[in-house]
């Protein structure tokens, strides 16, 4: 199941597999699921052209789900996210920010309890929420900020091999989590 509301930019093109030219434009789930049925024809794939939030999460989450992947860069449908996925008793990993992180070699899974430096993790928020464990991917790398100028202060740049890095190690996490339940 994919859940994206966003079109492939040409800013993706350094960091997303789906994004080159050709794509630009175009829905990411459909272009993710077209992959997926380049690589196995077999596969189902479900799509939903949205932004999950808190008003469609019913929809979007359901308990037959295996896992979760948390890839959301909103705080406030990420914490709805994480609160939805622990309610349906459903595996959730989250990925924390990448932006302006060069190093890939400081990305590690940790319990979020235990992060920092990073200003995706909302430990204060799930706490309050009783939630006192989430598997996360984090960055204990500092973020870098090339452009200090005041109005680019905001601009989170990711470069093409620390996003991919995370994600790497989110599959390695779930494939691993799942073959030690059988």
């Amino acid at each position: 199941v994919l859940v994206d509301k966003d079109v492939v930019d040409v800013t993706n093109i350094n960091r997303q597999l789906v994004a080159d030219f050709s794509t630009i434009g175009r829905d990411k789930v459909e272009v993710e699921k077209e992959r997926i049925l380049r690589v196995n024809p077999d596969a189902n794939v479900e799509i939903y052209k949205e932004f999950y939030c808190e008003e469609n999460k019913d929809k979007l989450i359901r308990e037959d789900y295996s896992y979760i992947v948390d890839a959301i860069d909103s705080v406030s449908s990420k914490l709805s996210l994480i609160i939805t996925a622990h309610e349906k008793n459903v595996k959730i990993i989250s990925a924390m920010g990448m932006g302006n992180k060069l190093d890939p070699t400081q990305i590690e899974v940790s319990n979020i309890s235990k992060t920092s430096v990073c200003p995706l993790a909302i430990r204060k928020q799930l706490r309050a929420n009783g939630i006192n464990h989430l598997k996360v991917v984090y960055s204990r790398e500092l973020p870098n900020r090339f452009d200090k100028s005041e109005e680019h202060r905001r601009t989170t740049a990711s470069i093409s091999f620390v996003p991919s890095v995370c994600g790497l190690i989110i599959a390695s996490q779930i494939v691993r989590n799942l073959i030690d339940e059988f």
